[in-house]
């Protein structure tokens, strides 16, 4: 289990929708994944409305994910997100009142084949993502299965989380003014692109080592069971199987680290482990350290 046993989450919290058609983001086998993974846990710097494509039209009736328990938050990808989200919320609610940030919560739209979104439309293929302007978090659930069977990932509940606290520290990112300082349409190894990724995975960690000790403000029962080394593994596989380097090997070619914009396999892992092991905003400050 992942979610503690008597835990019970409020449904409203994550919208659904979506529903046009895939959209084709261009080619087909490694290509597409390379073109796909320009988006994945993008910042919302890329613009999206570029992305074109067919589909059958369909829409889907837009609605809310409902209540769940933590039991049905152990099986349901659905449940896992909205009970993830709210997790999220509880930790970051006073954590960043501590640098003096009154917080905001981000939307959250879960969607299948694409959405309009005020960074352009996405599609299934975009992966999840961040748009500071709407300030919502994207995703299509779906992606967790490409997680495992075309980047390599273990899987697993852990790994699910991690991409959508990752998501949530953009947000974070996005109240606390580091979004607006930061130069992020450049690449290579130590841009800013690069380190506002890695600052968003040590978020996420930041997150995963507090999870099991925040306490449901609903039901007073911790969202979380203690994290085992074994599950663990399952959010560093994840960060590993969408580095830059693991990427590019994919695609045939040469690693090429001056393409970069979110980090290695092996950055993504430890920054992740640095907001796990610290859970402080100083340690997790990538802009100020002189090795990434």
């Amino acid at each position: 289990m992942t979610f503690q046993e008597g835990g019970s989450f409020e449904g409203g919290r994550v919208r659904t929708g979506g529903g046009r058609g895939k959209i084709a983001a261009g080619g087909g086998g490694i290509a597409a994944l390379v073109v796909a993974l320009i988006y994945v846990f993008s910042n919302g710097q890329v613009d999206l409305s570029g992305v074109t494509g067919g589909g059958s039209g369909a829409e889907t009736t837009e609605g809310t994910i409902g209540d769940c328990t933590a039991e049905q938050a152990n099986t349901d990808p659905s449940c896992r997100l909205s009970a993830t989200i709210q997790s999220l919320d509880a930790y970051w609610g006073p954590t960043v009142t501590t640098v003096g940030v009154t917080f905001a919560q981000p939307e959250v739209l879960s969607f299948t084949g694409a959405a309009d979104t005020a960074c352009g439309t996405a599609s299934s293929s975009t992966g999840p993502f961040y748009c500071p302007p709407d300030a919502t978090i994207y995703l299509d659930l779906g992606f967790f299965d490409e997680l495992q069977t075309r980047f390599g990932a273990e899987g697993g509940p852990l790994a699910e989380e991690y991409v959508e606290a990752h998501e949530y520290g953009h947000h974070i990112q996005q109240i606390t003014g580091v979004m607006d300082k930061a130069q992020r349409g450049g690449t290579g190894a130590d841009s800013d692109s690069v380190r506002i990724e890695l600052q968003a995975d040590c978020y996420a960690g930041m997150w995963a080592g507090k999870a099991a000790t925040t306490a449901d403000p609903d039901t007073g029962v911790p969202f979380l069971d203690p994290i085992t080394p074994q599950t663990l593994e399952q959010a560093l596989s994840a960060a590993q199987a969408v580095g830059d380097d693991h990427i590019q090997a994919q695609s045939g070619g040469g690693v090429n680290p001056d393409t970069w914009t979110h980090g290695s396999s092996e950055q993504r892992a430890r920054w992740f482990t640095t907001g796990y092991e610290q859970g402080t905003f100083e340690a997790c400050d990538t802009f100020s350290a002189d090795t990434l």
